[in-house]
């Protein structure tokens, strides 16, 4: 059931473009690099400004588990503790939220210099 669930995570992350990760070998979870400038904002709309068919995904900001101040602005900690299909599903959700948000910071930026 673990290797299904890091499995499904990792593959449906491998699809999205711009992503950066690797398979973990033991963690319950995967630390992945997100194309997004600053995560912890992404995060937070994710959680308030978006769904689709109903639902969203939560992820952890990268920034509270590194170290160095700095790193991790743009890394995500997903954890993989639904069955693998529910995991597919919210990676797939994942997605299409990066999409979204990247689409509109950038309708956004063009209206505020115009």
């Amino acid at each position: 059931e673990y290797r299904a669930r890091r499995d499904a995570t990792y593959e449906e992350l491998m699809n999205i473009t711009g992503v950066v990760c690797r398979k973990p070998s033991g963690a319950f979870y995967i630390m992945a690099k997100l194309p997004v400038a600053d995560v912890e904002a992404f995060a937070s709309w994710m959680l308030t400004d978006f769904q689709m068919d109903g639902a969203t995904t939560m992820v952890a900001p990268g920034p509270g588990f590194c170290a160095t101040p700095g790193r991790g602005l743009d890394e995500i900690r997903i954890a993989y503790v639904l069955n693998a299909d529910d995991c597919r599903t919210a990676v797939r959700i994942l997605a299409r939220g990066i999409e979204t948000y990247n689409r509109t910071r950038i309708s956004e930026s063009k209206a505020s210099t115009q």
